[in-house]
């Protein structure tokens, strides 16, 4: 049931061939990988660009804008022959390269410049630009608005030369003029443009508040036909009215794009903050629109028009009406609008997202059906206060400023991302945070509370349940919910626990945010949060006692749950798992982990960046993948699954964004399971103990060992280094030691010792560590004794517990690179790892088991699997018995699901 809430609370599933909200794109035009945000200008590389126009297997991007998104390129890129690099989205994406088959795109010409490299701002001319911002292509005629050269130049035919002449030029009399002028003639930083079937030129002349159609284009300073927006060719209503703009259904202010299907005509009115549609091609000047997009009618302007076409979140403490920033109906600068003649696309740019009506409104004010750019339509992630960098992702836009279509892709140009964005709808959706970590798809927050002191009867003991993500209609957090129990003469701790157990958990009135364990032998209740991830912490838990003076105590682990960890930020060379419905007709069981990966497995492919990932498992709810090493580069990818059906056709899904960390550690555990047992084995058969070598090194120093009575000393030389040191140490005592051999570990430099004869009998056995007077190194034994011999890859269980002061394997996920380099280098996707033994994951890994530190002796990968590490964790010697102690590794700020393990302290 758990999975089925994520799926349909994350993204509702879509008809066949639809896009969905806050799905992925599937292609990126302009940068590698998509995430990349490279300045500077080649047949490859886009500054931040600015129109898009799609006709006859072409595509036409202006790689400039008007906005302030540098660089500006100064040109026109021409790419011939879009289907050769963008297959049908059905078929599968050509494995052309390791790292970003789907990052595509070569420039065939350019224009404005002479070749791909050149940037520079040159003198007004026939074949050059200062801001190219739109363009329009039919399959015959091109053209481009040379803003602010303040014209529009025409090319009868597609150029194929670089800086091609332009036939014709529109806005000036001449090549050679670039004056802004407000008449039949003149034009003003035009926008953008359209060309019609019969080649009518449609301007959206910005500055004069206008637009324009001409008509074919004949000649030189040829005179337009009508305007939209103003009462005649020489007029601009707006002309000194600010701030009190005029806004009518006759009226524009600055408006940048105009579009038509054959049958209506759409505008966006940025400065009106709407979009306008007449539901007849207009023939007139003035002619008023028919519909308004974004405004509740065709006299308002507000952005963002939350009070009037928002549904209310609530009130606030004095009972006014609160409103989301925006929401399905409101629009913030609309730059450019498109119609395939079915639906509507919009590109909301001060909202950083497409609007997409699934049909065209015939109404004032109508909600859009899905947005692109955002998780939802009340979000704008991009300008959220987590983003303070701006940083990409390949389901988000940074102000898309212009679209184009080309009967199956939209395509998007994301300015400030320097990219063209290139959009598929799927036969089946993927949710929003389909991809996770699979060996714990959600971590959980947790909390508990604890009973002591002495049970009496007659008091009244609560604890009390409640999420600060609710709230009363006044704004201020609704009250917890409160489970209370009056003691009797025969309570215990255990019946206390049974009580508030039964209640938490019943089925049909239960807490709607926790699950209750009982963890007895700690008389503990361990509350789980019912949802994953970071929603979890908002949990609040309190306990009263009443009378205040009563001897018993409840004491809550804090004033909210803990731990919740978002699952679906993904490490590179991490194993996820899909989730999804449909996704396949097929089950295959998981595969080999210890040999090569198979690219297609039961007929079906994951593509990350347009790389077949190696596959483990299929289902059709879940896919076992694992994540190229080759991500590492990027801080969002594009995954979508294609399943071959039994029928032999082929679908495809939606893409999904998979946000890029370099680490997100996960232990391996059983999701379904209110607690989560760590997958840890004992690590040796021989008892074992550690030495700590760490300081710095200075010559004549002296390190000794000393085991039993036998001391082992290594003279530091003046070019040595700790690890030297070590390695030295661990020779001796290999040499020499009866009882006792030594190794590296794999973090810091720590020399492990490990009793000869295995099992019982080598527990005990005496060690310390020490350095001469005034020595730089430091000596430093975490044991005083040798001990926790078991049976070595015997897993843990509460039969054959781990023991204070043992070292115990954990198996884990997500903890991302390793080093030295040459570890590095034999990092393959889909290939078992067969690198240095010792390894380390290059950002350092800590534990806390029971609270208190465990030691990490190793954590890097383990040689002979695919995408499995090993994190070797020397317990405290100081734990108490627990059988449901509680562990976690961490790397940096990412935390990994909590799990347990049986402790028993040896009395």
């Amino acid at each position: 049931m758990k999975w089925t809430v994520l799926l349909f609370a994350a993204s509702a599933l879509c008809q066949a061939q639809s896009f969905s909200t806050g799905q992925a794109a599937r292609a990126v035009i302009g940068q590698k990988p998509f995430t990349q945000q490279d300045p500077g200008a080649s047949d490859k590389l886009l500054g931040s660009v600015g129109g898009v126009a799609y006709a006859n297997d072409t595509l036409i991007v202006a790689d400039s804008n008007g906005i302030g998104g540098t660089p500006l390129n100064q040109r026109v890129l021409v790419y011939r022959n879009v289907s050769s690099f963008v297959p049908d989205r059905r078929e599968p994406v050509p494995q052309t390269e390791a790292r970003c088959p789907s990052c595509v795109g070569t420039a065939t010409n350019v224009l404005g410049q002479p070749d791909f490299y050149t940037t520079e701002l040159r003198a007004v001319g026939q074949n050059t630009f200062r801001t190219p911002t739109g363009v329009a292509y039919n399959g015959r005629y091109l053209a481009v608005a040379d803003s602010d050269n303040n014209r529009v130049l025409v090319w009868k035919t597609l150029p194929g030369a670089n800086q091609a002449n332009a036939d014709y030029v529109v806005g000036q009399a001449d090549f050679k003029t670039a004056l802004p002028a407000l008449s039949d003639k003149g034009l003003r930083g035009p926008t953008n443009i359209w060309l019609d079937s019969a080649n009518g030129l449609w301007v959206a002349d910005t500055g004069n508040a206008r637009v324009l159609y001409y008509g074919e284009v004949t000649q030189n300073g040829q005179a337009a036909k009508f305007a939209l927006g103003q009462k005649d060719l020489n007029s601009n209503q707006q002309t000194g009215k600010f701030p009190e703009y005029v806004v009518t259904a006759e009226s524009l202010l600055a408006p940048t794009s105009v579009y038509s299907d054959g049958t209506r005509l759409y505008v966006s009115d940025l400065g009106n903050n709407r979009v306008l549609i007449w539901n007849a091609i207009p023939t007139r000047n003035a002619q008023p629109a028919d519909v308004v997009l974004g405004q509740p009618d065709m006299t308002s302007s507000v952005a963002n028009h939350s009070e009037k076409l928002c549904p209310t979140t609530g009130n606030d403490a004095d009972g006014v009406a609160l409103y989301p920033s925006r929401c399905a109906a409101t629009l913030n600068f609309p730059r450019y609008v498109l119609s395939d003649g079915t639906r509507l696309f919009v590109a909301d740019a001060g909202n950083d997202r497409v609007l997409l009506w699934n049909q065209i409104p015939r109404e004032n004010g109508v909600n859009a059906d899905l947005v692109l750019g955002q998780p939802s339509m009340e979000v704008n992630q991009a300008s959220d206060s987590a983003n303070p960098e701006g940083v990409a992702a390949t389901d988000s836009f940074r102000t898309p400023t212009s679209l184009a279509w080309d009967g199956q892709n939209l395509y998007v140009s994301d300015t400030y991302n320097r990219r063209v964005m290139l959009y598929s709808p799927g036969d089946f959706a993927l949710p929003l945070t389909a991809v996770r970590n699979a060996p714990s798809p959600e971590v959980y927050a947790r909390g508990n509370v604890v009973f002591s002191g002495t049970i009496a009867k007659d008091v009244n003991v609560s604890i009390k349940i409640g999420n600060t993500t609710v709230l009363k209609e006044d704004g201020t957090v609704a009250d917890p919910r409160e489970y209370k129990y009056t003691t009797v003469a025969t309570d215990t701790y255990e019946s206390l626990i049974d009580t508030f157990l039964t209640w938490i958990n019943d089925p049909e009135g239960g807490d709607q945010w926790v699950r209750a364990t009982p963890n007895k032998a700690f008389n503990s209740l361990i509350l789980t949060a019912r949802d994953g991830g970071l929603p979890g912490n908002n949990v609040t838990i309190a306990t009263v006692i009443d009378p205040a003076e009563a001897t018993l105590v409840a004491t809550a682990s804090g004033a909210n749950l803990a731990g919740g960890q978002n699952a679906a930020r993904i490490a590179p060379n991490a194993l996820v798992l899909i989730l999804g419905d449909d996704m396949t007709d097929v089950t295959i069981g998981a595969q080999d982990m210890t040999k090569p990966l198979p690219r297609e497995l039961g007929g079906v492919q994951f593509f990350v960046d347009g790389v077949a990932a190696p596959l483990v498992s299929v289902s059709p709810t879940r896919i076992v993948a694992q994540i190229p090493v080759e991500t590492a580069n990027g801080t969002s990818s594009t995954g979508i699954v294609r399943s071959r059906r039994q029928n032999g056709s082929y679908t495809v899904s939606t893409a999904v964004g998979i946000p890029i960390i370099p680490q997100n550690p996960a232990v391996f555990s059983d999701p379904s399971l209110p607690l989560t047992p760590g997958l840890a084995y004992h690590s040796s058969s021989s008892a074992t103990g550690t030495v700590s070598v760490d300081g710095s090194v200075k010559g004549g120093d002296v390190a000794t060992v000393t085991i039993r009575d036998r001391s082992y000393s290594y003279t530091v030389q003046t070019t040595d280094t700790l690890t030297i040191v070590r390695d030295n140490l661990v020779a001796i005592i290999n040499a020499n030691d009866p009882e006792v051999e030594a190794s590296a570990s794999g973090t810091f430099q720590r020399i492990r010792l490990r009793a000869r004869v295995p099992g019982i009998e080598g527990n005990g056995i005496p060690f310390a560590a020490s350095a001469n007077i005034d020595a730089q190194v430091i000596m430093s034994a975490f044991n005083t004794a040798l001990c926790c011999a078991n049976q070595a890859g015997a897993v843990i269980t509460e039969d054959n517990p781990a023991v204070p002061g043992e070292t115990i394997v954990v198996l884990a996920g997500g903890l991302g690179l390793v080093s030295p380099q040459e570890a590095r280098d034999a990092m393959t996707t889909g290939q078992p790892y067969y690198g240095p033994a010792l390894n380390d994951a290059t950002e350092f890994v800590s534990s806390l088991v029971g609270g208190k530190t465990a030691n990490v002796l190793f954590a890097g990968l383990r040689v002979g699997s695919v995408g499995i590490y090993e994190v070797h964790l020397e317990l405290n010697p100081d734990l108490p018995t627990n059988p449901k102690t509680e562990a976690t590794i961490a790397q940096s700020y990412e935390v990994s699901n909590i799990f347990t393990l049986p402790v028993i302290a040896k009395q």
